[in-house]
């Protein structure tokens, strides 16, 4: 290219073309300048780099009016003569999120609905201009605004830190909350509280009910969110669940399960609707998914009593600055390291299938030899912790104590869903007024005298035992339950929210006492810290070379949206779910190249896999093996626990891997690639090194050899020269 400008340049010296050529090529010249810093600035001042500050404030740009802000995202409301959010705005690219006004929430008590805060009628709902607000009015039955009042954000329930963990970001900034009453609803305090975090382009959102009067509400629905959305999709005939929904706004709440171990498929209170009242959008039948409600589908239905307190479900809103799927999901992990810390933990575990004690004590002290710190007792083994006979707490406590002597933690499988106690504690399905109809056809409600009792059986297990870790397989609360006889609910109106807030609590109450909890379900928001990267058991009764690109699959797919730590894989040591010889590593010794390869390929990626099996090693070989995966990975844990970037997903065809990057670390990343063909692999491949933070230069260790220099390209890419063994992998370290 230089040679071509100059050969130009040359040319053009000649007088006639001087002039001409001069203002082309300083043109050029302005224009790579403009870029480059352009470029420059855009790294300098990148919020997923942690390299600015972006702390959050409230200003008060009038009487009226007050502004929550932190340089990336804003809310601004109008106070007076009763309060609306007129203003969401995306400050990183000056977007607009709202298109008009809406109620700040909308309850349903009594069977009769209220509207929270102010009413403005407005003909035109495609855009909104601030000199309408001078048209507000109060709303005859809304709840009307009194005060509000500005205090620091703290977490929602207490937690306990007692695992390694990754990076977590402090969860700072600030909450404004705001109050109502209503005049018809005596003693019904109601705040709708906001949060705004540094550093994060992310709102928090939920609203609180305090009864201090004397008499007792039915709380039937309570939306607490209502967002009249800009559309991002022009169509002029399409149905509302059709269309795409809204890109530059990401909203996740506490209020997700459905057993799809995704965050979207998980969402059960984020509703996209139709606005028949915006007459001027493009769709024929005004069908534009262009409002956004979080309420839970099914509804509250609880009664609230003097005294009683009600916490609405709480939505994180997440605005986006771009439509690349890799940095959407890095934007969407910063914001889990900021509010959900805990899911950072990531114990080295083993998945044990015990027959008696003497197998936990040999487990246990096989975790001590390789450096495991964990030891779970899965699916299939011995352990009952439903079980609260003096005899069987005893024999517990004694193994966790000898656990816990020698430095590793402890845990259990416990079943919840998909079996029958009777037809007592069983959910009522709503249709046939019979067990039966949950979503693995049958289930206990965990509202029933059984369910209570299980909680509380729980409870007294960890507390008397000293375990450590709890691996729960349900509840699903989306069994709603028509029992009108279960103690701890009225009926089918409340039966949903009331299991939900049952099983909050009992992992809120486990969070604070430093248990860990791997749940097979969304629960990351209410204290779960493990999940499935994407997980089929029969899968496990494939082939080991199967599994091997299978499993890799799994973690290019499985951590677009999810730390390392917030997801596990599967290792069948012995057989699962069927599978011949070939699919199982028993005798390990004579799998030993398998084993270290699906070793590497979870520690490689930050993921602990579920060991499963009665023995982590058979030989010293073996050990020697196993010794020397964990040592690697806790000598790299901090990069390897990083965020991955995803270099070319696993085909079988040609080299797959990714790399693991941190702008803040020791070691700016790490990569690992894998070559699952017959024949050796030897290329040059870009690498991208936007999001470790490096601007210049990176420099890269191949395994253990020597360090070589290589100066980033304007896309902060690097070309280098890989060597990758048949059917095996490589890995590289860059500083």
């Amino acid at each position: 290219m230089l040679k071509g400008i100059f050969g130009k340049l040359f040319l053009w010296s000649r007088p006639s073309g001087l002039i001409k050529g001069f203002q082309i090529y300083s043109s050029v010249f302005f224009f790579i300048l403009i870029s480059f810093t352009a470029f420059s600035q855009q790294t300098k001042d990148d919020w997923l780099l942690f390299n600015k500050s972006f702390p959050a404030e409230l200003t008060t740009t009038s009487e009226n009016e007050l502004t929550l802000s932190n340089g990336l995202v804003q809310r601004s409301f109008y106070l007076s003569p009763n309060l609306v959010c007129y203003d969401f705005k995306n400050l990183m690219n000056g977007e607009q999120l709202l298109r008009s006004v809406l109620p700040e929430a909308r309850l349903t008590i009594d069977g009769e609905k209220y509207d929270v805060g102010g009413k403005l009628e407005l003909s035109e709902k495609g855009y909104f201009l601030n000199q309408w607000l001078k048209d507000l009015e109060k709303g005859d039955n809304n709840f009307q605004y009194q005060s509000y009042k500005v205090s620091e954000i703290t977490p929602h329930f207490s937690t306990k830190i007692a695992y390694w963990t990754g990076k977590p970001l402090p969860a700072k900034g600030i909450k404004i909350s705001f109050s109502y009453t209503h005049p018809k609803l005596s003693g019904f305090a109601l705040e709708v509280h906001y949060e705004i975090f540094d550093n994060l382009p992310l709102i928090s959102k939920y609203l609180t009910i305090d009864n201090q009067g004397n008499r007792t509400y039915q709380l039937d629905q309570v939306k607490h969110e209502m967002l009249a959305v800009v559309e991002e999709e022009s169509a002029v005939v399409g149905a509302t669940d059709k269309m795409k929904k809204q890109h530059q706004l990401y909203v996740e709440n506490n209020f997700a399960f459905n057993n799809a171990m995704h965050a979207e498929l998980s969402n059960q209170a984020s509703h996209w609707k139709m606005d028949s009242s915006y007459t001027s959008q493009v769709n024929y039948n005004y069908e534009t998914p262009a409002v956004l409600e979080i309420y839970p589908e099914k509804g509250v239905g609880i009664s609230l009593g003097p005294g009683e307190a009600f916490e609405s479900i709480r939505s994180y809103e997440l605005v986006l600055d771009s439509y690349d799927r890799e940095r959407n999901g890095l934007a969407r992990k910063k914001m889990y390291r900021t509010i959900a810390p805990w899911v950072l933990q990531n114990p080295i575990f083993m998945h044990l299938v015990s027959k008696n004690d003497e197998e936990v004590k040999t487990a246990i002290d096989q975790c001590v030899a390789t450096g495991y710190e964990a030891l779970i007792l899965s699916f299939g083994s011995h352990i009952n912790m439903e079980d609260n006979s003096p005899e069987n707490i005893s024999r517990w406590k004694s193994l966790a104590d000898y656990a816990h002597e020698r430095g590793i933690k402890i845990g259990g499988y416990s079943l919840f869903s998909s079996r029958s106690i009777n037809a007592e504690n069983d959910v009522i399905s709503p249709i046939t007024g019979k067990p039966g109809g949950a979503f693995f056809g049958n289930a206990p409600c965990l509202a029933s005298e059984w369910g209570l009792e299980y909680l509380q059986k729980l409870k007294s297990f960890y507390t008397e035992t000293g375990f450590d870790i709890f691996e729960n397989d349900g509840p699903y609360p989306g069994d709603v339950c028509a029992s009108t006889s279960h103690p701890g609910h009225q009926g089918l109106e409340d039966s949903q929210w009331v299991q939900m807030n049952l099983q909050k609590e009992l992992y809120h109450w486990m969070n604070g006492r430093g248990i860990y909890i791997n749940a097979p379900d969304w629960y990351f928001l209410d204290g779960s810290h493990k999940i499935a990267l994407g997980y089929r058991e029969v899968n496990f009764s494939l082939s080991r070379e199967q599994q091997k690109i299978l499993n890799r699959q799994n973690i290019h797919d499985g951590t677009w949206e999810k730390t390392p730590s917030m997801g596990w894989g599967f290792v069948p040591l012995t057989a699962y779910h069927g599978g011949g010889e070939n699919a199982v590593l028993e005798p390990l010794s004579e799998h030993l190249s398998d084993y270290k390869q699906l070793m590497m390929q979870y520690y490689g990626a930050g993921v602990q896999a579920c060991y499963r099996g009665p023995r982590l090693y058979d030989t010293e070989e073996t050990k020697e093996v196993v010794i020397e995966v964990i040592d690697w990975y806790k000598k790299y844990r901090d990069i390897l626990n990083a965020d991955i970037v995803r270099l070319r997903r696993a085909d079988g065809r040609d080299w797959d891997g990714w790399i693991h990057v941190d702008p803040t670390g020791k070691e700016k990343g790490l990569g690992m690639l894998f070559n699952p063909t017959s024949e050796p692999i030897s290329k040059t491949i870009s690498v991208p090194l936007y999001y470790s933070g490096l601007d210049k230069t990176a420099s890269i260790t191949f395994e253990n050899g020597e360090m070589e220099s290589f100066l980033l390209d304007r896309d902060y890419v690097i070309d280098i020269p890989v060597e990758i063994p048949a059917g095996g992998y490589t890995w590289f370290v860059v500083k």
